[in-house]
């Protein structure tokens, strides 16, 4: 068992998620259905494509001026 990050953003009516780590994304109707399909699409492709690396993002946030 590995664990992942989920990047996700309200699109209109839809969560979209995204896996930083592998490049996955995918969307649902609420957060929860779209954790679920990144989940599954992150674990399909990492059946077909491994993972050769194990590195983790650093996630942080910085400010603009607007």
């Amino acid at each position: 068992m590995e664990t992942f990050t989920a990047i996700i953003k309200r699109d209109e009516d839809m969560y979209v998620a995204e896996c930083p780590e592998v490049g996955t994304v995918s969307q649902g109707k609420d957060i929860d259905d779209a954790i679920d399909n990144l989940k599954e699409a992150t674990e399909l492709y990492l059946e077909e494509f491994p993972l050769k690396s194990k590195s983790k993002p650093l996630m942080t946030t910085f400010e603009v001026a607007s």
